[in-house]
């Protein structure tokens, strides 16, 4: 068995992702691309969100990510429609969002990334979202 720390995982994970700017990530979703925000309900609701805010923006909590987004299974989304699609992930700080993206692309998604900086940097860079509450 191979040990590694969660450094080297996420280190591995980032490696092959072309991770986007919010700006960049933005642009991209105006372009067509889905943003995936998989921040828990209640983190959520204390940091603000981006459903509702970006057109076509999508909650998809972590845990069920990868059955949401194979085309193959009987639990995804409409937008699933094949292994093109363009998936933006976003979390807080960008941290849960990479290794999320590389699962994404483990399945054949090979267009997944994330959002350098997550939720926080998108806020930052003054792109649209609704307050939290």
């Amino acid at each position: 068995m191979t040990r590694r720390t969660i450094d080297e995982v996420l280190a591995q994970a980032r490696a092959r992702l072309r991770r986007l700017s919010p700006a960049q990530a933005y642009d991209r979703v105006r372009g067509g691309a889905v943003l995936v925000d998989i921040r828990p309900s209640e983190q959520r609701a204390r940091e603000g969100h981006v459903e509702g805010a970006v057109p076509g923006a999508l909650v998809v909590e972590r845990n069920v990510l990868e059955w949401r987004f194979d085309p193959t299974s009987d639990a995804r989304l409409p937008e699933a429609q094949g292994y093109d699609v363009e998936v933006i992930v976003l979390c807080s700080e960008g941290y849960t969002s990479s290794l999320a993206a590389a699962c994404l692309q483990d399945l054949g998604l090979s267009r997944a990334t994330d959002v350098d900086g997550g939720f926080v940097a998108w806020v930052a860079a003054g792109l649209p979202s609704r307050p939290p509450g």
